[in-house]
């Protein structure tokens, strides 16, 4: 079963060492004169989606879960670092500068260099994943840019929620990873009324169109929100490519897979994407489709290949706003009788109404 069937939550144990630079004098600090005072840091890593927890860590569990559910959840994947982001609350400094924090193997960990701090003193933390090397800060430090494509990875990208922890505090900083794309996939099923044109339909490729797939996320820290700004980059995504025959009625509607329809969420083809504004004609879903050969009222029909059914998005969500951290499932509906539509004639004869015309040309 390929990665996008499972949900793959990877609970670490983060070592956040600590290493002195004299800055403050006869105040108590976290200072280590060498490395066995070291202060260790513990991550609790959480991955929510709208708030809710899904599952969390335990301190001191090092191994990965699998998990299954029918909530699709993005996968941190342990071989790609997210970044760190750490600013003292009184001095308003960085003290973690777009850190990276890798995987071990067992764990993750990072170094930073800091001051002396006093035990009242607060830090403010924030991380996102995957990690990128352009974060632009704002003045006041209270945002922070990150500049995102769906080539870097194909889940997420994912924030934390603001962590703010005094520094007599800081054996345990609980990350709670939010999403900040939108997970989308489709459910499909013939909706044929007419059941002498039922159970004909095979669809053999879907394309969602104009897909955002490059943005800047600006991260506001204080506030635990933020706002995209999506770039001029948009792109087909085929999801599903195959010869799949289509269940009829609402009953038998299934998710569409990546070459066949599947019961479950968790085994369908969803992709991720910027959230974005939908728009009049911009945005759809193309389904190429066949249907087979059948007969009706003593004739016979031969098949039809390649067929296009175009699903407009324009008017099913609110405001037409993609809202980030959402998943989206749309439902599609393929109806033969647009095509093979009966006509229905009626005759009716009439007295024969005769005129005689005398001297006259034209009659």
């Amino acid at each position: 079963m390929n990665k996008a069937c499972h949900i793959a939550l990877y609970f670490v144990v983060v070592l956040l060492s600590v290493l002195s630079c004299a800055k403050i004098d006869d105040v108590p600090s976290f200072d280590s004169g060498n490395n066995s005072n070291k202060q260790k840091m513990n991550f609790d890593i959480m991955v929510t989606r709208e708030g809710k927890v899904v599952n969390r860590a335990r301190t001191g569990m090092m191994t990965k879960s699998m998990v299954e559910t029918e909530d699709k959840m993005a996968t941190m994947d342990s071989g790609i670092p997210f970044g760190l982001v750490g600013i003292d609350y009184e001095s308003g400094e960085l003290v973690l500068d777009n850190a990276q924090v890798k995987s071990d193997g067992s764990g993750y960990s990072a170094l930073f260099d800091s001051y002396l701090w006093s035990a009242s003193n607060k830090i403010t933390f924030s991380a996102y994943y995957p990690h990128v090397e352009s974060v632009n800060y704002a003045d006041n430090l209270e945002n922070y840019s990150i500049p995102y494509s769906v080539k870097e990875t194909e889940a997420g990208p994912l924030v934390s929620k603001t962590v703010e922890k005094a520094v007599n505090q800081l054996n345990m900083i609980p990350l709670v990873f939010q999403h900040i794309t939108n997970d989308i996939g489709y459910k499909i099923c013939d909706i044929t009324p007419d059941e002498q044109l039922q159970g004909l339909i095979h669809i053999r490729k879907v394309t969602a169109t104009n897909v955002a797939q490059a943005g800047v996320f600006i991260n506001d820290v204080l506030n635990n929100s933020g706002t995209w700004h999506r770039q001029a980059f948009y792109r087909p995504v085929v999801v599903f490519e195959g010869d799949a025959l289509l269940g009829v009625g609402m009953e038998n509607e299934k998710f569409i897979g990546y070459d066949s329809l599947v019961d479950h969420m968790v085994d369908s083809h969803r992709y991720y994407s910027i959230p974005d504004d939908i728009e009049i004609g911009k945005q759809c879903v193309e389904v190429i489709y066949d249907v087979d050969s059948f007969k009706i009222g003593g004739f016979e029909y031969s098949a039809l290949k390649n067929q296009v059914a175009k699903f407009m998005l324009y008017g099913l969500l609110p405001d037409n706003i993609f809202v980030y951290g959402k998943q989206y499932t749309f439902h599609l509906g393929l109806d033969l009788s647009k095509i093979y539509k009966q006509i229905s004639f009626s005759a009716s004869v009439s007295d024969w109404e005769t005129a005689i015309y005398e001297n006259n040309d034209d009659f």
